[in-house]
């Protein structure tokens, strides 16, 4: 059932329902912890689905989580980039393409429009500007659960070096004490 209501969802995985992205926002619903008013990019269309897939009555959209905005892409004006790298960790769909001190550009057919990549610029490089071209929800859902998937691997690999780390730490301070006996 999760994952029904998670594919009724814009994808844009946003964060502004209150909770770390889409799915979570749909386990939330399944729990009954959280409304189907509560999604600003997906409007009234997303409370209409939602409404008839969980037979509940339509609400307005709760203007506690936002407005309604109409199809909106990030943009960065390259020439003031200083190439952090803050807004690729924030982009939670990978639509941001760029290195360490080198200039950054989005992808415009993969940005959701989410938004997160604009607060942590320390430049203020990033825009976000009303696009006529729709992303692909089914995409952007994939897109973003490669990246979390890379984002654990990443976690569990440093784990592992971590603790080879350790491992030779010990190694090397055993031997010292066997040499000092």
């Amino acid at each position: 059932m999760i994952d029904a209501i998670n594919d009724l969802l814009p994808q844009t995985q946003c964060e502004r329902c209150g909770y770390q992205g889409c799915k979570p926002y749909a386990t939330a619903l399944v729990a009954g912890d959280a409304k189907i008013n509560q999604c600003p990019p997906g409007g009234i269309e997303t409370i209409h689905a939602l409404a008839n897939f969980l037979d509940k009555p339509v609400e307005i959209l709760n203007p506690t989580f936002g407005a309604h905005t109409p199809l909106q892409v990030a943009i960065i004006i390259e020439e003031d980039c200083i190439g952090c790298t803050k807004c690729l960790d924030a982009c939670p769909v990978d639509a941001i393409l760029g290195v360490s001190k080198q200039m950054h550009t989005v992808i415009a057919s993969e940005c959701t429009g989410c938004e997160l990549c604009v607060p942590p610029c320390p430049v203020d490089c990033i825009e976000i500007q009303p696009t006529k071209k729709k992303y692909s929800s089914a995409l952007a859902k994939q897109r973003y659960e490669a990246k979390q998937q890379r984002l654990i691997t990443i976690k569990a690999n440093k784990k592992i070096q971590a603790n080879k780390q350790k491992s030779a730490l010990m190694a090397m301070m055993k031997a010292r004490n066997v040499a000092k006996s």
